[in-house]
């Protein structure tokens, strides 16, 4: 008869080499040391290969520790998330879950929305990271990130939430004093307000239904890593500035600022939440996107994109 995987040490290598230490993996798995060392030692006695190189200082995965890594902890998840969804078969949803969002959004549009989630399932706690910074969502152990984005190819699992309107705006005081643009060449003698995160680099570019694509570079008045930080110099008269709609729907509703060259689109974007790939999401993860899905979905924003 052949003998049984030894499951319990591969989850445990894989656990090790996601800690890069013996200790630390004993601690988050609530083993001992001498457990966790007996688990690699035998694991490594059964393949007959070393999977760690280990000296006083340090320990690294061998060239067989790194090709077995993968599958190894597709164990330790499927574990996991097996035990996560069979201990919230009950009517009951409890523990944690790790949320990364971008900055703006993230304090205008996600904090607002999770206190109704909150008071529906009192036993799940949130982990909230915003930044606009691009994170690494298996490094830092996420287990959603929204995305507002033209999504590239990636290997995360991503569900498209609601669409984004990229609007060129200002307010009525810099167009008295500039002018209106009327095509995207006209911009170079304008003022732009910047958000450096922006995919599309330095240039802003557009559509037309009939003069097809035109990009233009605007000389910057401003530059800011969060798009808020626009909003007083845009009030203000003092540049133009390509926003979310989400952004500025109420100024525009208010004519705080007002769109300029309506016929020109700017490239579409639109609101993703995306996962780590080959992680079964736990019940509660799962509730919890389904509900910002639903929760987006009307927001007159995305009412607006959509139309």
């Amino acid at each position: 008869m052949s003998q049984l995987p030894d499951l319990e040490a591969w989850a445990i290598f894989a656990k090790v080499a996601e800690t890069g230490s013996f200790a630390k993996a004993a601690t988050e798995l609530g083993l001992s040391q001498p457990t966790v060392s007996k688990a690699l030692t035998r694991l490594e006695t059964r393949l007959k290969t070393t999977l760690f190189h280990r000296t006083s200082r340090r320990m690294s995965l061998t060239a067989t520790g790194q090709a077995c890594l993968e599958r190894a902890s597709r164990i330790l998840e499927e574990g996991e998330a097996v035990e996560a969804e069979v201990g919230e078969q009950s009517k009951t949803l409890r523990g944690p879950i790790r949320i990364a969002a971008p900055m703006s959004f993230g304090l205008a549009h996600l904090a607002p929305a999770l206190p109704a989630f909150m008071q529906e399932h009192p036993e799940v706690t949130l982990d909230l990271n915003f930044s606009d910074e691009l994170i690494d969502m298996v490094a830092g152990g996420f287990d959603i990130a929204l995305r507002i984005s033209s999504l590239p190819d990636s290997s995360l699992l991503a569900r498209r939430l609601c669409n984004v309107r990229l609007l060129l705006v200002g307010a009525p005081a810099y167009f008295e004093a500039h002018g209106r643009p009327q095509h995207p060449r006209d911009l170079a003698t304008h003022r732009a307000l910047r958000y450096v995160h922006a995919r599309a680099g330095e240039a802003w570019r557009f559509h037309h239904r009939t003069r097809g694509e035109f990009s233009q570079v605007v000389p910057a008045a401003m530059r800011v890593n969060n798009a808020d930080g626009l909003v007083p110099a845009l009030q203000a008269g003092l540049g133009l500035a390509m926003q979310p709609e989400f952004l500025v729907w109420e100024d525009l509703r208010d004519g705080v600022v007002e769109t300029v060259m309506p016929d020109w689109q700017a490239a579409p974007i639109a609101l993703h939440i995306v996962s780590p790939p080959g992680r079964a999401k736990p019940a509660r993860v799962r509730k919890l996107v389904d509900y910002l899905a639903a929760h987006f979905a009307a927001a007159p924003w995305a009412a607006a994109a959509a139309s």
